[in-house]
């Protein structure tokens, strides 16, 4: 499994031809207590920096963006619950959505966990 990270703090494990995606730990520090999340249903197709999920903290409602293009094969539903597993797990157990892959070139414009670290260390 290679994972892989964007500037808008979304990441991206990529296994074969699929993909699990969800919020790095800092983006989840940043928004506080999670309250709510909305996941995509399975089938849809979702664009490369398009809307994918919302997540609600206690401060803001912010969107969670495609870091690649693909097709959503499974939307977390365990978030629908808990949403606090975002908090909890955000790079584990607190995933937003599955998805296959529609370009893999896509991944070649994305950081890797040492790039994103460098990245976070300028905010």
């Amino acid at each position: 499994m290679t994972r892989y990270f964007t500037d808008e703090h979304e990441w991206i494990e990529v296994e074969g031809d699929t993909a699990t995606v969800g919020i790095t730990d800092y983006a989840q520090a940043q928004l506080g207590d999670i309250v709510f999340v909305e996941v995509p249903e399975q089938g849809r197709d979702v664009a490369k920096g398009g809307e994918a999920a919302v997540v609600e903290s206690v401060k803001a409602a912010s969107d969670v963006y495609a870091p690649v293009t693909g097709t959503v094969v499974e939307g977390n539903a365990a978030l629908t619950d808990d949403p606090s597993l975002v908090n909890s797990d955000p790079e584990g157990a607190g995933w937003f959505f599955k998805l296959t892959l529609g370009d893999r070139g896509e991944l070649d414009g994305l950081m890797d966990e040492a790039a994103y670290k460098a990245f976070v260390a300028t905010l």
